[in-house]
Order: structure tokens, then sequence, then C-alpha cells
């Protein structure tokens, strides 16, 4: 690998080619983590750069691997930058399948700046939000990551290290509802989720979030989104396939 590092270092120096410098590169990842919306120019400039990679002779797939990098990185940045890492790793997860799908590379271009610009306002946003505690912090991933399951407020101070009261008084001062009430409301944006981009059913969508049965399910979700799942679904999904 060492004499193949050395010939290319000796061909691209032969055909006045070199990689952008590293600060440059850096620039867009920088002014992502703050939520800049400069990232999204600075990334368009350096993806369409002279200066990228040459990771293929197949120019579409060479635009690919590019892209690719790029998002794995801007993940990083953005979760440093306050995104949910969840969300920002679930968002990488299928901005790459569609540039899998992608055909041309005027397409993949178009992703590319589609994927920086939902990042930055991702990053934005929870700028704008709250600072949390760690131990809310602690309970919020911890519920996040637990949905599917039975989540107790008993389990959760002891995972703290808190007594259950004051975890519970916690909880309500930073977030304006108690730890049973965000539970719901997070099955519920899940739920919403599922209903327009996943093809489970209704009621493995009831069983999935942990519900005692599909009549409680459809009873929460018409208390938030004053609907009933079936008709969310039957509205929202239909339109989520039109625009693919």
């Amino acid at each position: 690998m060492d004499k193949q590092v050395a010939y290319l270092e000796y061909v691209n120096r032969d055909n006045s080619f070199h990689h952008h410098r590293y600060d440059n590169e850096m620039l867009q990842y920088e002014y992502l983590a703050k939520g800049d919306s400069r990232a999204i120019e600075e990334s368009e400039r350096m993806i369409r750069s002279a200066e990228t990679g040459h990771l293929s002779d197949d120019p579409l797939k060479n635009l690919l691997y590019l892209c690719i990098c790029n998002i794995t990185l801007v993940t990083r940045f953005a979760i440093e930058g306050g995104m949910d890492a969840e969300k920002a790793y679930n968002a990488s997860d299928l901005y790459i399948q569609k540039y899998d799908k992608a055909r041309s590379t005027d397409e993949l271009y178009a992703l590319h700046r589609e994927m920086i610009e939902y990042y930055v306002r991702a990053v934005a946003a929870a700028k704008k939000e709250n600072v949390y505690s760690k131990p809310v912090i602690q309970c919020m991933d911890y519920i996040q990551l637990h949905l599917h399951e039975a989540i107790v407020v008993g389990e959760l101070a002891d995972m703290c290290g808190l007594n259950e009261s004051y975890l519970s008084v916690l909880f309500k001062r930073e977030t304006g509802v108690n730890i049973t009430e965000y539970v719901v409301i997070k099955r519920m944006e899940t739920a919403e989720n599922m209903l327009k981009y996943s093809d489970f059913t209704l009621s493995e969508i009831s069983d999935i979030l942990h519900f005692s049965s599909y009549s409680h399910f459809a009873r929460t979700f018409r208390k938030y989104y004053d609907t009933s799942p079936k008709k969310y679904r039957d509205t929202h999904y239909r339109r989520t396939v039109m625009t693919e």
C-alpha cells in the first residue's frame, strides 16, 4: 500500500493535481456544527471542486462515493452541533439509499444540496431548543430507544441515580410535561412517521409501540392528531408515495 500511495502521489504531482487543503475541507463542517447556512454553499462548492478525490473512473460512481464520504462527516458534525444522534443517523441512512438510486450526476448533486440543507436546518433548530440537564437528557435518550418496551419512572430514576420524585419534578420543570406524557408524545411522533413511511399494519404499529390494544392506540392517536390512524395513513402515505 505504501508503494501504491507513493506512486499515486507521483502521478498526481506529474498531472499538477492536488487535493484541497484540510482547512478548506473542514470549513463546511464547522459552519454546519454552528447551524450556519454558509455551510450549504461551502459544501456545494467543495463537492463540485476539481480538487476532490478520484475514487472511480465512472463519473457517477465517483460522485456517489464522494457524497457518501461527505454525509458520513456531515452526520458526525451535525450531532456535535446538537442534532439528535438517532435522527442524524437515520437521515444519513435514508439519504445514502436515495444516492444509491440516483441515475445521473445532476440527480446526485441535487440530492447532496437537499441533504446539506436538511442537516443545517436540523442543527439550527436544535440550537434553539432548551438546554436540558444531564439526567433529563439521559431519560430522553433512553425513552427514544425503548419506545417498544414498558418504561417505568422508577427505573429511569435508578439509571440517573436520583430519587423518583425529584426526577419527576426536574423532568416536568425542564420539558413542560411529565415523563409519562413525554413517552406518549414520542410514541405518537413515531406512530405518525410509521404511518407515513412504513408498510407495517396499524395493529403492528400498535404492538411495536407497546400499546395494550389497537383501540387504545387509536384513541390516543385521535387525541393528538384529531383523526384515526387509518385515515391518517390513507391521506399521508399515498401523498408520500406520489412524491417519491
